[in-house]
């Protein structure tokens, strides 16, 4: 069954990328997962691979809703656990705000992205605590990033939201301690996902270099000399979701080859 046989898990943005990684990080460890995320084609097809893998449970599942009406998330995920049953795990992860430097900002992308990663978090974390308290196990796992240790340069709104995120999830773990509910966070560096690529390709545009020089420089200040793959940042979720993690709360964990350590 695996360290998290007969638990369920909640992934959000679990289609792609880190999201997806998780997501069969804990079906390999168990857990019978449902994904979140607005494309129901690809929804279909990551749900119908999580079924292939080895040792994992039947049953995965999905739901579509768009993290930009965070009422909306909480009507969906409400309804599925009325007819499921309470959900032990939910991984918090959305795509990263549009990069560029913070001084030419619009207000109004701040308040974007203050709604899709904390006030759905928010929303997502009130309508699964009390299930959680019932099952007597809780994990919530946040996917931010190193910002919260260290701003990136060009990603003005999101070091703020990141920020923000971190300060949010260290506040609910002191709450939710005396219940054994864990609350943790997992700061990739740069990893290989479509996200980084499109940032080397703004990095690129911006300094009037080559692809593959902003690449370059970009890997010499990470000690490990690469970039992440997305099954490291995954295994790093699938720990903290695990009973042996049980006293570990209000953690960000850096899983960026050295870099922050390094700086």
């Amino acid at each position: 069954m695996g360290p998290l046989g007969g638990k369920r898990a909640l992934v959000c943005g679990g289609t792609q990328g880190i999201g997806r990684a998780c997501a069969f990080e804990f079906a390999r460890l168990g857990a019978q997962v449902t994904l979140l995320a607005r494309d129901e084609e690809t929804l279909r097809r990551v749900r119908n691979e999580l079924a292939a893998v080895r040792g994992g449970p039947a049953g995965h599942d999905y739901l579509r809703a768009d993290f930009d009406e965070p009422e909306s998330v909480r009507a969906v995920v409400a309804r599925h656990i009325e007819s499921t049953g309470p959900v032990e795990i939910l991984l918090n992860n959305t795509g990263g705000p549009q990069a560029g430097p913070i001084v030419e900002a619009a207000p109004d992308a701040f308040l974007s992205a203050f709604s899709a990663h904390l006030i759905v978090n928010q929303v997502l974390a009130q309508t699964l605590i009390p299930g959680m308290k019932r099952a007597g196990y809780g994990r919530i796992i946040n996917i931010v990033s190193t910002s919260v240790r260290q701003p990136i340069q060009g990603l003005g709104v999101s070091n703020t939201i990141r920020g923000a995120v971190a300060a949010w999830a260290k506040t609910l773990a002191g709450e939710l301690a005396p219940f054994g509910i864990t609350v943790n966070n997992v700061l990739p560096g740069a990893t290989a996902t479509e996200r980084l690529r499109s940032l080397i390709r703004s990095k690129a545009r911006a300094a009037g270099a080559g692809e593959d020089e902003v690449e370059r420089q970009m890997k010499s200040e990470i000690p490990m000399g690469r970039f992440a793959v997305p099954e490291e940042i995954a295994a790093a979720a699938g720990f903290f979701a695990t009973p042996a993690a049980g006293y570990i709360t209000g953690v960000s964990l850096p899983v960026d080859g050295g870099r922050i350590a390094c700086l």
